[in-house]
């Protein structure tokens, strides 16, 4: 855990999971590493400039969801079906409204149709055809089925398809070389929590799901308390992981209520879920969460997590592997 000199605060994650050196491409990790700080450091911009914690959230997960790299948006895994499925939650920690999809198929940006939801309707989730088409109202960019796949991700659904192994998590079965992942163990939600200049939390969560998946699948990402959640009062939290462990146990909004309940810091409350809760139930992966004071939590019961931070005025600090700060 650490804190902010500075009220202005964001975090992001790109994923946890089995995270090794030993598989890591020195170019690919430099690819990780610049695509964390490029975003830290837009995020940053926005912050100074007085943006608001939801619209930077929308923003990085958004960016987030433009790379390859991370499994949300361009890049997402496939279904067993070979089609995508994404999802996406954002929520408002100033006044708890949210907005959620879940299935989509033809929304460039998933977060962005979350966010249409949260502004334009009184409904708090849609889904499949239903979220593209309200999406599509809104001006939301919509884009050819197969335009979220690539090669690679291809590959992935092939060879689990082919070795039966079920639907993998995320960005399970990658080529050596291809991402520093051990297979069946990375978990590859992105996401991002921020506190703004006038001192309101938000979250965002999105993902593609999990490879080879059944059709019509929904984890943890869309689903408020669950993958999502943010409330000034307590914390912004976006999760990272195996889903079904997390909706068990509503574990975002389990932070917010230890935080709240039984006066625990942010650290106690984030590590009490991750590091307890999370694996009675079989759950693996990881949380980033940001209370209201500033002060925040990154952890993760795998071997890594993509992540980040940065407060005003400091240096973007991206990591991967657990024994970086």
């Amino acid at each position: 855990m650490m804190s902010s000199p500075k009220k202005a605060v964001l975090l992001i994650h790109g994923g946890a999971g089995t995270l090794l050196r030993s598989k890591m491409d020195e170019v690919q990790e430099a690819k990780y590493r610049g695509a964390l700080q490029a975003i830290l450091l837009a995020g940053e911009a926005q912050l100074a400039a007085g943006a608001a914690a939801l619209d930077v959230v929308v923003e990085a997960v958004r960016q987030l969801e433009e790379c390859e790299l991370f499994n949300a948006g361009k890049g997402a895994v496939y279904t067993a079906a070979a089609t995508h499925e994404l999802d996406a939650c954002v929520m408002d920690g100033s006044n708890l409204q949210a907005g959620a999809v879940a299935g989509l198929s033809r929304t460039r940006n998933p977060v962005l149709a979350a966010q249409a939801v949260l502004r334009h309707s009184k409904h708090v989730m849609f889904v499949g055809a239903a979220a593209d088409a309200l999406a599509a109202s809104h001006g939301l960019e919509q884009v050819a089925p197969d335009w979220f796949g690539t090669k690679q991700r291809f590959e992935q659904l092939q060879r689990a398809q082919q070795t039966d192994a079920g639907a993998l998590l995320d960005h399970d079965g990658q080529a050596g070389g291809q991402a520093p992942i051990v297979e069946q163990s990375k978990f590859g939600t992105v996401g991002a929590v921020a506190l703004d200049l006038q001192g309101h939390l938000a979250a965002a969560t999105s993902t593609g799901g999990m490879t080879n998946k059944a059709v019509g699948r929904v984890g943890d990402s869309p689903l408020i308390g669950a993958g999502c959640y943010a409330n000034d009062a307590t914390v912004a939290v976006s999760c990272t992981g195996t889903g079904e462990a997390f909706m068990r146990s509503c574990a975002a909004f389990d932070v917010s209520a230890l935080m709240a309940y039984q006066g625990l810091s942010v650290q106690a409350a984030a590590e009490q879920v991750v590091l307890e809760k999370l694996p009675k139930l079989g759950g693996a992966g990881g949380l980033i969460a940001l209370a209201a004071n500033g002060e925040f939590s990154l952890p993760f019961n795998t071997a890594g997590m993509y992540r980040g931070h940065v407060s005003l005025g400091n240096a973007p600090v991206v990591a991967i592997y657990r024994d970086e700060a």
